[in-house]
C-alpha cells in the first residue's frame, strides 16, 4: 500500500533516473546560477555525480572554445593579427 501522500504515478516518475535533457538543463541552469531548489533536490536524489561532472566539463570546454573563437573573429574583423 502507498503510505505517501503522492499518487502512485508521481512516485514512479520520481524514481526514474534523469534524462539527458534534464541533466543538460540542470548543467546550464547551474552555470547561469538560476537552478531551482526543486530541480536541485531532484538532481541530488536521482542523478549520478559522474554524469554531472562529465557534462560540466564538456560545457566548460565548449564555452572556452566559443569564447576563443569569438575573440579570434573580433580580432580578425578589426584588422589586428
Amino acid at each position: 500500500m502507498n503510505d505517501s501522500k503522492q499518487p502512485a504515478d508521481q512516485q514512479d516518475a520520481d524514481a526514474r533516473p534523469l534524462t539527458l535533457k534534464q541533466m543538460l538543463h540542470s548543467v546550464l541552469a547551474a552555470a547561469l546560477g538560476v537552478q531551482s531548489s526543486k530541480n536541485r533536490t531532484r538532481d541530488f536524489t536521482h542523478g549520478k555525480p559522474s554524469h554531472f561532472i562529465i557534462l560540466g566539463l564538456l560545457f566548460t570546454g565548449l564555452f572556452v572554445l566559443l569564447l576563443f573563437a569569438l575573440v579570434k573573429l573580433v580580432l580578425h574583423l578589426s584588422g589586428a593579427s
